[in-house]
């Protein structure tokens, strides 16, 4: 089963980051709570976890992209 990622809220005033850093590649298993990517905030950098363990099918995101919360980060197959 396929389940699309959405950027989580990372800050009470936050509602758009920059992707600093993609820590994860398409076919990479990652394990629940394995970090997948770095974002940007005006004031700090924030890890952004995989919820559940799976397979990276799909990469919707890059580097120095600027990401609304809710927005697809990746597809993950369970």
């Amino acid at each position: 089963m396929r389940s699309t990622l959405k950027m989580p809220k990372v800050g009470d005033a936050v509602d758009e980051v920059v992707i600093s850093e993609i820590q994860a590649k398409v076919g990479d298993k990652v394990a629940e709570g394995q970090t997948l990517f770095v974002v940007e905030t005006d004031k700090t950098q924030v890890e952004v976890p995989a919820p559940f363990a799976g397979t990276v099918v799909e990469i919707k995101i890059a580097a120095g992209d600027d990401v609304k919360t809710g927005a697809p980060t990746m597809v993950l197959e369970v």
